[in-house]
């Protein structure tokens, strides 16, 4: 089928272009108009965006559940419900997110999510993101300290070899012994390495860098920073991530993560081709479950929902976010003040790009998936197409 959005607001790269419009067909965009564009063919099925904007599909490659749903005991239709409930939120492509377990847990969970992959239509299941087992026990947060390991071949490879062309992240504490293999292993598959959940100091980082290590998992939170032995200074994983160019972010930018003058650091020192917006959400995002929801996870650990994020019982650190992925675009326009359309470039073509997706994810471009995002003038949320089909609010943009 033939369509055509017009009389949108482009969101590109670079800035805002006004009166575009997008035509598709079988789910592909087949052009982009930075004007008015030609009458429509015979036959096109044209929308009226009545000048809302318009955006790539958000793409989050960290997320570990949603709509109540968590990913790590789901079955296939509770991980496609999951996946829809970010879809209702703009987010069109998505890696379901590890945590730390067991072997037969982390293989059952990728085994369910391959399968969601064939029967959800809301949204693309572009693969898993396995963060861990091999993380460090003085950042493990809320990952269970009892099921993290040492890197290991054998351990690493029966994981990686679960869904050979689905494992497209894997994160690692480069510290341990049998990190830097690990992260030549990843190299060698084209698995994005990244370091997660990390004691490690600057120059074990820049090592990391050397063997294959390309990205820093939601930098400030379960990371090490600068620190003193004796009267000397010591850059942590966070120093290696704001100042590296070799190593993209990833960004909790909930608004409780991590402070407005955290984000515009961040922001300052990466740029939005460095950073990757990601929801690291826990059960509760994209849902109306309230304040005081609790959560016994799949590895054992407890979490409780409080103050719109989810703790820790005893409210030392958090356990992840309830956030969606518009609501990370709003916080960096609004809590950051970050251009309109660098805030969606971390929330698409880079987070597309580390995650490997760059092809046909994150752009509106000919050739690109029409995975499109309509939004308000407040950033809310009108309509979504996934693949060239309206997959929430639809009516929405016809006005």
């Amino acid at each position: 089928m033939r369509i055509r959005i017009e009389n949108v607001t482009l969101i590109t790269p670079t800035g805002l272009v006004p009166h575009g419009a997008i035509d598709a067909e079988n789910g592909v965009i087949t052009a982009v108009y930075g004007a008015p564009p030609p009458a429509p063919d015979a036959g096109m099925l044209c929308t009226d965006g009545a000048g809302l904007y318009a955006a790539p599909g958000f793409v989050d490659i960290h997320l570990h559940g949603g709509g109540g749903v968590e990913f790590m005991n789901a079955t296939p239709g509770q991980v496609r419900a999951g996946c829809a409930a970010h879809a209702r939120h703009g987010t069109t492509t998505l890696l379901p997110t590890t945590l730390a377990a067991p072997p037969e847990l982390t293989l059952s969970m990728i085994r369910a999510v391959r399968a969601a992959q064939e029967i959800t239509n809301e949204c693309t299941i572009a693969g898993v993101h396995l963060e861990g087992p091999f993380l460090s026990p003085a950042q493990s947060g809320a990952q269970s300290p009892d099921a993290l390991a040492l890197p290991a071949p054998g351990l690493w490879n029966r994981l990686l070899d679960e869904w050979p062309e689905g494992v497209r992240m894997m994160g690692a504490a480069p510290e341990l012994p049998g990190a830097m293999a690990l992260g030549e292993a990843l190299r060698a598959r084209g698995i994005t390495a990244t370091i997660a959940h990390a004691e490690a100091d600057y120059n074990t980082c820049m090592d990391a860098a050397a063997h294959g290590f390309t990205d820093i998992t939601h930098i400030y939170s379960g990371c090490s920073m600068v620190h003193r032995k004796n009267g000397y200074r010591f850059g942590g994983v966070v120093e290696a991530g704001l100042l590296e160019d070799t190593f993209t972010v990833q960004v909790i930018a909930d608004g409780k993560h991590l402070p407005p003058e955290l984000l515009r650091l961040i922001y300052k020192c990466k740029g939005a081709d460095k950073i990757s917006l990601i929801t690291d959400a826990l059960f509760a995002a994209g849902s109306d479950i309230p304040d005081g929801a609790t959560l016994r996870q799949a590895n054992g650990m407890e979490t409780v929902l409080e103050d719109g994020v989810m703790k820790l019982p005893d409210r030392q650190a958090f356990a992840g976010s309830v956030a969606t992925m518009d609501r990370l675009v709003r916080n960096m326009v609004n809590l950051a003040n970050v251009p309109l359309w660098d805030a969606v470039t971390m929330a698409t073509a880079t987070p597309a790009r580390v995650a490997g997706l760059a092809a046909h994810k994150g752009k509106l471009a000919p050739g690109f998936d029409a995975d499109i995002v309509l939004l308000d003038a407040a950033l809310q949320v009108k309509a979504v197409m996934a693949r060239g089909k309206w997959v929430h609010g639809g009516s929405a943009a016809h006005p």
